[in-house]
């Protein structure tokens, strides 16, 4: 396995509980990176020679802003190109977004943004929320590349097949993570049989990879293939085998369907999407895989 990335998750604390969230990010939630773990990662980074980019995501990053910003001079020093994901909740006005992003003008090179009906009270009349329109005032006054990432509502726009970061455009709903709690009743759904792909995620080489702050690996959230606190990042690519992973091999073969298969797992007549079917399945198969299904926070559990 040969990676490109590494976006690492912060913090699972977030200022929202979004209800298409993929990770459970919430004010409750634990899990914070120290800027040890953060050093280890760019010195694990190093040794594997293959990481060009690096990304700080959560949760919500901004909520521990010193070892953000450290965390960033550290991944630009190392040569890495550098981006941030955030739901802007600090772009409470054009001046405070300045004094925010300031400090990291010249040091990353994308900056994401949230703006959708998931965040903040507003009614979007507009295609951009008040804090979203603040933060890109300030980053195009700092010459920051800024994106906006939108995720529409339920059955407003199919969820397309995407692989990395989601664009910046509107999105679909993917049906993992708290989607597949809050947001399934207003789902349109179809036979579970048709669901014989993974079309969100490369399992075989993901190119980019997400870090938590426990250090589990994921290919995709939830999906852990190792952990970079216990074993070299370099070992744990070299080891990588996806189809012989007793939950990225069955998505490989036959996607959520064949894992239902393999474990004989019940199952609905229908669901909303791939990442439905494939999150419920993982539910149901956690005890007997819980160092590859996890962490806690990533099914739900407020840990």
């Amino acid at each position: 396995m040969k990676l490109s990335g590494l976006h690492l998750l912060l913090t699972y604390q977030c200022t929202f509980e979004c209800d298409h969230c993929f990770v459970w990010g919430s004010p409750r939630q634990s899990g914070v990176m120290t800027l040890e773990n953060i050093r280890h990662i760019l010195r694990e980074a190093r040794d594997l020679g293959t990481i060009e980019s690096i990304y700080f995501e959560g949760g919500e990053p901004f909520l521990y802003y010193a070892v953000l910003l450290e965390g960033v001079r550290l991944a630009k020093q190392q040569g890495y190109e550098v981006g941030i994901v955030s739901n802007s909740y600090w772009a409470t006005s054009v001046e405070d977004a300045l004094a925010w992003l300031k400090p990291l003008a010249g040091l990353i090179d994308d900056l994401s943004i949230s703006s959708d009906e998931y965040h903040f009270d507003e009614q979007l009349d507009e295609p951009l929320s008040q804090q979203a329109r603040n933060a890109r005032l300030a980053a195009d006054q700092l010459g920051i590349p800024i994106g906006v990432i939108s995720v529409a509502q339920p059955a407003t726009v199919q969820a397309a097949a995407i692989v990395g970061q989601l664009p910046e455009s509107e999105s679909g709903v993917m049906y993992r993570g708290r989607a597949a709690v809050k947001l399934i009743d207003r789902a349109s759904r179809r036979p579970w049989a048709e669901f014989t792909a993974c079309p969100h995620e490369d399992l075989r080489e993901p190119g980019r990879v997400h870090v938590d702050p426990l250090g589990n690996l994921h290919t995709c959230q939830g999906i852990v293939i190792g952990n970079l606190f216990d074993t070299p990042l370099k070992d744990i690519c070299d080891a990588y085998d996806p189809d012989a992973h007793p939950i990225a091999g069955p998505l490989l073969r036959g996607g959520p369907v064949e894992l239902v298969r393999q474990y004989g797992l019940s199952h609905a007549d229908s669901y909303a999407d791939a990442c439905h079917l494939c999150y419920e399945s993982r539910l149901a198969l956690r005890d007997r895989f819980a160092s590859i299904l996890a962490p806690d926070q990533m099914y739900g559990v407020i840990a």
